[in-house]
């Protein structure tokens, strides 16, 4: 497996390995929030909101994208950025159902000397508490993350 810099013409698989990655995580969202703030929030629809985001973060120009590859094929990608001395992993997936280990600690390995070679002091990557994010909480924690602040988002709807 190898890292390399995000190319336009990774977008429809990086969209694609995001939506699938994303499944459980818009399940367990909906079920939380309910139809009208999840269609709210995701008008699009949940088996693409996260491809859609990720699209946006990408054409922003906000944002150091890379990809994972093995043998010639996509399997994980990862949005970054810095602001001042902090850096921040945003989205980060690898492709669900390919088998392969260790796709997650690469790309995480790679966004810390990203960081490194920019002066960064300090990174930091947010990720919910709840069930569907656990294989998230323990690839962090198993990069190396181990401080934490914890925080609960309420909604309401408004009629």
């Amino acid at each position: 497996m190898d890292m390399r810099t995000y190319r336009p013409e990774d977008l429809a698989a990086v969209m694609e390995i995001a939506n699938k990655a994303w499944q459980e995580i818009r399940k367990m969202s909906r079920a939380a929030l309910g139809d009208r703030i999840s269609d709210l929030f995701h008008p699009g629809g949940d088996a693409v909101s996260k491809g859609i985001q990720v699209r946006e973060q990408i054409e922003s120009g906000l944002y150091h994208i890379a990809v994972c590859e093995h043998e010639g094929e996509i399997v994980g990608f990862i949005t970054t950025r810095i602001e001042g001395f902090s850096g921040e992993i945003c989205n980060n997936a690898a492709r669900p159902g390919t088998g392969l280990k260790g796709v997650g600690q690469l790309m995480y390995q790679y966004a810390l000397e990203y960081f490194r070679s920019r002066g960064v002091k300090v990174v930091q990557v947010t990720t919910g508490l709840d069930d569907a994010h656990a294989p998230a909480r323990r690839a962090y924690e198993r990069a190396g993350f181990t401080r934490r602040l914890e925080s609960v988002t309420y909604f309401m709807e408004l009629d």
